[in-house]
């Protein structure tokens, strides 16, 4: 008999060697690779101090103006300044440095943020402090543009939205608890210790990287035969630039309000002072429980769920909005707006991964981290022209028509993406 043929026979177990004479069956049983727990958790952690970075002057604002001799506005301007460099930077970033391992980016790029928050935490003057915010923001659009990618590059396609999720918590636990945390730090031992304590714990979040996260191949093989397309020919990037306009109005809308919704409770929803922490920790626990929500649909439901939450976030601003007068109605609408809200980000992460090819995901994460971002600085300073010129009870109407576009584009945009598919399935 021919050699070949022989090799590709299953040799079978003499009779003798099985119980009651029965043969074995040839085996195609394959074991599925095991959850990455240990480096999405570690995926998360980063992304916990990182965003802890971003949001650390906020907290620390009026002591970082006092010592400094400069008006809290300017220290303000710092995240405006640390926003607009992650908007210029990203994509550009992303781009020159899509041929590099993903794993030894992180690294580098984990490395740079600490260094950030060393400069900002020894820097003598305001424009030393601007410098490091720059860096910072420079290294916070290339760590997204990467890690928003990575939880896609780890786990099969059907598990994206839970890895998300998972990975997510490290953004939502930054505003429960890191900035709470570092604004506290920063009160008790000084501004410029908190940052250095962030930038510690980012090298130690790096060293975690390099023993913990796995390395991914994050490049797309071509199979035999088969001739390179031109990226900006990538038949998923009409749905990218969907999603990015999605992000930029739904977000922008959010911030708008959200922005300044410590003066609105206390204006408009005669809160004391004091209580504003408190209601803003019930915020961000109730969008903690939003996300672990994001994380059972997003990947069974990522079209009809986005869809739902951002019209949860509309209708519960709206309410806050008309019984103003009523403080547990604007308790109970707080709530409900932060679980909506709370997932949201992750959905639309999910959505993005899912909507982007293999080869198009980097790309698609920094465009994602760009418009996020960019949603975040106009936002806030739409809110603010509305505040002066208008007056703060304009803010959460405006925010709920700015949302309910967002929903109504959502829908159409997903009949034309959902009719162009049908089309290219045809052709």
């Amino acid at each position: 008999m021919d050699a070949a043929l022989v090799r590709g026979i299953p040799r079978l177990v003499p009779r003798h060697h099985l119980p009651n004479g029965i043969l074995p069956l040839a085996s195609n049983t394959t074991t599925a690779p095991a959850f990455p727990w240990a480096g999405l958790l570690v995926l998360a952690g980063a992304i916990f101090v990182s965003v802890t970075s971003e949001f650390l002057p906020t907290g620390l604002l009026p002591d970082m103006a006092g010592e400094l001799e400069v008006s809290e506005s300017r220290i303000g301007l710092l995240v405006t300044i640390f926003a607009g460099t992650v908007v210029v930077s990203t994509t550009p970033l992303a781009a020159l440095t899509r041929r590099y391992s993903r794993k030894y980016l992180v690294v580098i790029v984990l490395l740079v943020v600490a260094t950030g928050n060393v400069l900002a935490a020894i820097a003598p003057t305001y424009e030393i402090l601007v410098g490091a915010r720059i860096i910072g923001g420079l290294a916070h659009g290339l760590f997204w543009a990467v890690v928003g990618a990575y939880a896609a590059h780890l786990v099969p396609k059907h598990q994206i939205g839970r890895a998300v999720a998972i990975t997510s918590g490290g953004g939502t636990a930054a505003f429960v608890l890191g900035v709470p945390l570092g604004t506290a730090l920063g009160h008790a031992l000084g501004w410029r210790l908190a940052f250095a304590t962030i930038g510690v714990i980012v090298v130690v979040l790096a060293i975690l990287v390099l023993r913990f996260l796995p390395a991914v191949d994050h490049r797309v093989t071509l199979a035999t035969g088969e001739i390179p397309m031109p990226l900006r020919k990538d038949r998923s990037i009409p749905g990218v630039i969907v999603l990015c306009f999605v992000i930029i109005v739904v977000m922008t809308g959010h911030n708008l309000f959200y922005t300044y919704i410590a003066p609105w409770l206390i204006t408009e929803g005669g809160f004391a002072e004091d209580s504003i922490a408190i209601l803003l920790f019930l915020f961000g626990g109730a969008g903690a429980i939003g996300l672990v929500l994001a994380g059972l649909v997003s990947d069974r439901f990522p079209r009809g769920g986005m869809i739902v939450a951002t019209a949860v976030v509309a209708v519960a601003v709206l309410v806050m909005a008309l019984w103003s007068g009523s403080q547990v109605v604007i308790v109970a609408s707080l709530v409900v707006w932060g679980i909506a809200f709370g997932g949201l980000p992750a959905m639309l992460q999910t959505r993005m991964l899912h909507t982007a090819s293999a080869r198009m995901r980097d790309l698609a994460a920094a465009l994602f981290t760009t418009s996020f971002n960019f949603a975040i600085g106009f936002g806030a300073l739409v809110g603010g022209l509305l505040l002066d010129q208008v007056g703060i009870i304009t803010l959460p109407f405006v925010d709920v028509v700015i949302i309910a576009v967002g929903v109504v584009f959502m829908i159409v945009s997903n009949l034309w993406l959902s009719a162009r598919a049908k089309r290219a399935r045809i052709a």
